[in-house]
């Protein structure tokens, strides 16, 4: 199956991440390494896998990075079993890039590949970071572009490309000593193949003994989203800090969505951190989804994937954080022993559970949940 397929899954991982913002004086990365061992478990999906990270100072004013990360995945998802069979495959995906220190500025940009066996992605991306008024404000602009190949394997003659452009441009500001707020908006415009070329909608045929037959998705060959994103952290006593943020979406397929998120961080004295959070989400669906049509090739655009229907979502995550005593282990000037687990819960309108049975129209509405663990260990050199 497609990478597309898989789309909501790595968001899942992504989001399910620790990560962190502040406004601070321009600075390379530090000289680090990191060995990432993920898990996702949800609607009879497991992608399960590893991930390094090297990162090196090869100048006072440059610093490059290479990423080498896995997917193994097997899948008895909905989608999969109300229309096919169970499969297994597996995803690589390398990633290299640098950041180059001019004064108050950092130049940055990457390139990623990614490859499985019916689906092969490429990104490059551009990336400036600017600090003004004396550091108190950090202003981002960025740039990607990225080339897809679509392809299926149960016809080698299938391949359909996709061009994929992005925009961003963020602002940090520093608003208290205790207080910085992060302004951030993103668009992207896609053009090709958009759909998944496995994924089929189901519409009404009375002489079929369900009630309904299935046909091949048509999706339009554009797409443009825009995001915003206002996020803000909160300095508290020593060692604690609440943090939170809130989304807009919308795209030219009539998708409306926000999200908003609040978390607070905990360190000891000593060698632990904490960060719990939550996080909700909801989205209206888009204008040609339908659960189920009314007869065959009902409309010009035709879609039945689940992520493009009306539903929410919210996630819990936790993650803890153990300061190694590396002391006495040579180059290794600190290091990290990491434990992150996030529980998501989506919940969905207008999409039912075929497998479930009934008059077509009438089955249960589908819902599921999912399992996010991540075990990382870093080490700065």
């Amino acid at each position: 199956m497609s990478t597309k397929g898989h789309s909501l899954c790595k968001t899942l991982l992504l989001v399910a991440a620790f990560a962190a913002s502040a406004v601070c004086a321009q600075v390379l990365p530090e000289d680090r390494a990191d060995a990432l061992y993920h898990s996702y478990n949800g609607d009879g999906i497991e992608i399960t896998g590893p991930s390094i990270l090297v990162r090196k100072k090869l100048t006072q004013d440059f610093s490059a990075y290479a990423n080498y990360y896995v997917d193994s995945i097997s899948s008895a998802s909905i989608d999969v079993l109300s229309y096919a069979s169970p499969y297994d495959e597996e995803r690589t995906e390398i990633s290299l890039g640098g950041d180059y220190l001019l004064d108050e500025t950092i130049l940055s940009a990457g390139y990623t590949d990614s490859d499985e066996n019916d689906f092969q992605a490429s990104t490059a991306w551009f990336g400036v970071s600017q600090d003004i008024f004396g550091g108190l404000t950090t202003v981002n602009l960025g740039y990607a572009r990225g080339w897809d190949t679509v392809e299926q394997v149960t016809d080698p003659t299938f391949s359909e490309d996709v061009d994929r452009r992005s925009y961003r441009v963020g602002v940090g500001q520093v608003l208290t000593k205790s207080m910085v707020l992060n302004l951030d908006f993103e668009a992207i415009t896609d053009e090709g193949f958009l759909n998944n070329p496995y994924r089929q909608v189901r519409y009404l045929d009375s002489s079929a003994p369900a009630g309904f037959l299935w046909q091949p998705e048509i999706y339009p060959n554009t797409r443009t989203t825009n995001a915003f994103s206002i996020g803000t952290r909160y300095f508290m006593q020593a060692g604690s800090a609440a943090y939170g943020n809130a989304r807009l979406f919308n795209d030219t397929w009539g998708i409306d969505a926000w999200d908003t998120q609040l978390g607070y961080v905990y360190s000891t004295p000593k060698d632990w951190l904490f960060d719990v959070s939550f996080r909700y989400y909801s989205q209206t669906a888009a204008d040609f989804y339908s659960d189920l049509f009314e007869f065959a090739n009902a409309q010009n655009f035709l879609a039945r994937d689940k992520e493009l229907s009306t539903f929410n979502n919210y996630s819990v995550s936790f993650l803890a954080t153990y300061a190694l005593p590396v002391e006495d282990w040579g180059l290794v000037k600190r290091g990290t022993a990491n434990f992150a687990y996030s529980y998501f819960y989506f919940d969905y309108d207008d999409f039912r559970n075929v497998l479930e049975g009934g008059a077509p129209g009438t089955e249960p509405l589908f819902n599921f949940s999912a399992d996010v663990i991540q075990l990382y260990v870093s080490f700065w050199f």
